[in-house]
C-alpha cells in the first residue's frame, strides 16, 4: 500500500514538474504579452523567468561566456527581426532592445516620448542636464558646450592638459612596469580637477576622487537589478545602504565644490583674474535671454560632468594603449606622421593652432590637413571609440504607447538601445571585431557610431573626450614604446569593458 502510494505521488510530481518549468518559462510572456491586447503588436523576443527575465542570461553572456555580443546576436538569429526591435525583461523591468541605426535614432530624437530616467533625478540633481527636458534642457546645453566643446574653448583647454599627461608618461617610463588603467584614471581625475575647478594634486582631489568613486558605485546600484549590470563586486550591499552612501557623497561634493564658487565670488569683487576653468566659464556664460546660470545649476552640472567624463576618458585612453601595443604597424604610422605636430620650440607640446587645425569637432572621413597627420590620428581615435565601447547600451523609459514600424512599445517600459551591437556588426563594419583605423578613410553609413549616444542629448563634451584622446596618443606614438605583459589577459566586460589586468605594461622612452 505504501509502495503505491509512494508511486502515485512520484508519478504525480514527475507528470506535474514539466508542467511547473513551462508556466516558469513562459511566466512573463503570460504576465506581459498574452495580456496585452496589442501582444501581435509587440516586438519578437522572450521575457525571460518571473521577476528576473533575462538578466541571468545577460549575465552568462556578459560575465561567464565573455561574449557579450552574443546576447543580442542570438535574438537577430533567431528571429530574423530588421527593424531592429527585440522584446524582454531585463534589471526588473520589461524592456525594448532597440539596436539597429534606425530604431536608435528614431528613440534619441523622439525625448519627450523615451524619457532618460536613469540615473534618476534625486542622486544626480534637479538642476543637471540630465533632469531638464525641452528649452531648460536646451539652455543648461548651450551653456556647457560652450564651456567645454566649442573651438574657442578647446584652444586653451588643449594646452592646459597637456603638462599633466607629459609628466604622467614621464613617470610611467621611470617606473618601467605600469598598469594602464590606474595611470590613465589618476591622469585624468588630475586634469578633470584642474579643467572643472582648478583643484591641484593633494588631499583634496584625493577626497573628490573617493567621493566621485562612492557616487558612481550609487547610481549603478539603481535600481537592485541595475546593479547587476553595472556593478561587478562579489559584496553586493543593500540598495539602501548604496543609495543612503550616494546622495551624501554627492551632497559633500557639492559643499567642496560650493566653497570653492563662494571663494570665486569674493575674489571677484576684489579683483582678481578668472582661472579660465569650466567653473567660472559656466558662471560666465549667458543664454539668450541674457541670465546667467544659477549656483545650484553650476555645482550639479559640474558634479554630473565629472561623473560623466571621468572613467569613460580613463577607460578609453588605456583602451587605446592596448590597442595601439597589439598593432604595431599603425603605431608606427603614427609615428611617423606626428612628427611634424612635435615642435620642440613648444616645448613639445601641441600649439593651439595645430589643435585647432585637427578640428575633432567635424564628422569622420572630412577632417583636414593630412599632412600633420590629422587623418590617422582622429581615425584612431575614432576606432578606439568605437571598438572600446565603454557604454553597452543607453537606458530610455517609454512616456507613451509608442507605435513604431508596425510594432508596439509599451508605456513605462525600459527602451535600451544596444550601442554594442550595432558597432559591431559586421552589416556595418567589416572584420568588426578587428583594431583597423583605415577604415574611416570613407565616412560611415549614418548611425553606426554611437560611441556618445545621439539626438538633443549627445554627450555635450564628446569633441573635448577626443581632443584629450588625440592628445594622450600624440605624445605617446613621439616619445615612448610599450609591450602589453598578458596580450591574451581575458576581458571583463561588466561594469565597463576592460582587461582583467587593468592592462599591464613595460613602458619607456623611445
Amino acid at each position: 500500500m505504501e509502495a503505491t502510494s509512494s508511486m502515485w505521488w512520484l508519478t504525480w510530481v514527475l507528470g506535474a514538474l514539466p508542467i511547473v518549468i513551462l508556466l516558469v518559462w513562459w511566466w512573463n510572456e503570460i504576465w506581459y504579452v498574452f495580456g496585452s491586447k496589442d501582444r501581435a503588436k509587440l516586438p519578437p523576443g522572450h521575457m525571460g523567468f518571473p521577476f528576473l527575465g533575462e538578466t541571468p542570461k545577460f549575465l552568462w553572456y556578459f560575465k561567464v561566456l565573455r561574449r557579450p555580443d552574443d546576447f543580442v546576436n542570438s535574438k537577430h538569429r533567431r528571429y530574423k527581426n530588421d527593424v531592429g526591435l527585440y522584446k524582454t525583461h531585463l534589471f526588473g523591468s520589461p524592456s525594448i532592445i532597440a539596436c539597429s541605426p534606425d530604431t536608435t535614432k528614431y528613440v534619441y530624437q523622439n525625448e519627450g516620448i523615451f524619457m532618460a530616467k536613469w540615473p534618476n533625478v534625486e542622486i544626480m540633481g534637479e538642476n543637471t542636464i540630465i533632469s531638464k527636458y525641452g528649452k531648460a534642457h536646451k539652455r543648461l546645453r548651450g551653456a556647457i558646450t560652450s564651456a567645454i566643446n566649442q573651438p574657442q574653448a578647446l584652444r586653451p583647454i588643449a594646452l592646459l592638459v597637456q603638462p599633466r599627461i607629459t609628466a604622467a608618461l614621464e613617470s610611467w617610463a621611470q617606473k618601467g612596469k605600469i598598469v594602464a588603467l590606474e595611470e590613465t584614471k589618476k591622469v585624468t581625475f588630475e586634469n578633470i580637477g584642474n579643467l572643472f575647478a582648478n583643484i591641484q594634486p593633494g588631499p583634496l582631489l584625493d577626497t573628490l576622487d573617493r567621493l566621485f568613486v562612492g557616487l558612481v558605485n550609487g547610481i549603478r546600484a539603481q535600481p537592485y537589478f541595475e546593479q547587476t549590470y553595472h556593478y561587478s563586486s562579489t559584496n553586493i550591499q543593500t540598495v539602501a545602504i548604496l543609495a543612503m552612501n550616494d546622495l551624501d557623497c554627492r551632497r559633500k561634493l557639492k559643499e567642496i565644490f560650493r566653497a570653492e564658487l563662494e571663494t570665486r565670488k569674493q575674489d571677484r569683487l576684489q579683483g582678481v583674474e578668472s582661472r579660465n576653468d569650466l567653473m567660472d566659464g559656466l558662471t560666465a556664460i549667458k543664454d539668450e535671454e541674457g541670465n546667467q546660470l544659477k549656483d545650484e545649476e553650476v555645482l550639479d552640472n559640474i558634479v554630473t560632468l565629472v561623473v560623466a567624463g571621468y572613467e569613460s576618458t580613463a577607460l578609453s585612453s588605456m583602451w587605446a594603449i592596448y590597442f595601439l601595443a597589439k598593432s604595431p604597424k599603425v603605431l608606427q604610422k603614427i609615428r611617423e606622421e606626428n612628427q611634424a605636430l612635435s615642435q620642440e620650440k613648444n616645448g613639445g607640446f601641441i600649439t593651439t593652432e595645430e589643435i585647432s587645425k585637427l578640428n575633432l569637432a567635424r564628422r569622420p572621413g572630412s577632417w583636414p590637413n593630412p599632412a600633420l597627420g590629422v587623418y590617422l590620428l582622429c581615425h584612431v581615435v575614432e576606432e578606439t571609440l568605437r571598438m572600446a565601447n565603454i557604454s553597452s547600451f543607453n537606458f530610455r523609459v517609454a512616456a507613451e504607447d509608442v507605435e513604431y514600424k508596425g510594432y508596439k512599445i509599451p508605456k513605462g517600459w525600459k527602451v535600451l538601445t544596444w550601442i554594442r551591437f550595432i558597432h559591431t556588426n559586421p552589416e556595418h563594419f567589416d572584420d568588426p571585431l578587428s583594431f583597423n583605423p583605415d577604415r574611416w578613410d570613407q565616412p560611415m553609413r549614418p548611425g553606426t557610431f554611437q560611441a556618445f549616444g545621439g539626438g538633443a542629448r549627445v554627450c555635450p563634451g564628446n569633441s573635448l573626450a577626443r581632443m584629450q584622446l588625440a592628445i594622450l596618443i600624440h605624445h605617446l606614438s613621439v616619445g615612448y614604446k610599450w609591450e602589453l605583459i598578458n596580450p591574451d589577459a581575458a576581458i571583463a566586460y561588466l561594469s565597463h569593458p576592460k582587461p582583467v589586468d587593468g592592462a599591464e605594461v613595460y613602458f619607456s622612452k623611445l
